[in-house]
């Protein structure tokens, strides 16, 4: 029984803290809007998941220092993403007439950004538990969280902290890894 706890106390230490759904776990599908260069679009991740990887990255609130910073660095590393055969979704409980904004002018209209309702905030359980302040008016925060999520729909990596920094480096390790492993 002792090698068993043993595993069973890895995995669980592995686990981020917050993140409800560890590698493994399936994703929940969704449906919803985003917008992608200022252009409102539908969003379904099982749609996503049909052309490879999904790297589905939760931000606290649009036109935030931190999310900006954070937007701008996926922006950035999108042909690394494609080459991994990857999609970038970014997600937060902001409007989508805020995101259609947010993602023209911080996303640099490289990736879509899509409202997560509260089903998939709780689904995903990635709800902070309070409002936050942004220059768009008040949101109800979502915590900073990245999940990798394979083609099948199964979690590959969770990245859960506040920091905008290394969120974008760690998806694109694992979306690579992913490639090679296939």
């Amino acid at each position: 029984m002792r090698p068993l706890l043993a595993i069973v106390a890895a995995v669980v230490a592995a686990t981020p803290a917050g993140a409800a759904l560890a590698p493994g776990a399936k994703a929940p599908d969704f449906a919803t809007r985003g917008a992608q260069a200022g252009k409102i679009v539908n969003v379904r991740l099982s749609k996503l998941l049909r052309k490879g990887p999904v790297v589905l990255y939760f931000f606290p609130a649009a036109y935030t220092g931190g999310c900006n910073a954070e937007a701008a660095a996926f922006a950035e590393a999108i042909p690394q993403f494609t080459a991994a055969g990857a999609t970038v979704l970014g997600m937060s409980a902001n409007t989508v007439d805020v995101l259609k904004d947010f993602s023209a002018e911080k996303c640099a209209g490289k990736f879509t950004v899509a409202s997560a309702g509260p089903k998939v905030v709780a689904g995903y359980d990635v709800a902070m538990g309070k409002e936050i302040d942004t220059p768009r008016g008040k949101v109800r925060a979502t915590n900073r969280t990245s999940y990798v999520i394979a083609r099948d729909g199964r979690i590959v990596s969770v990245h859960a902290n506040i920091g905008a920094t290394d969120h974008v480096k760690a998806t694109l390790a694992e979306v690579q890894a992913l490639g090679r492993k296939g």
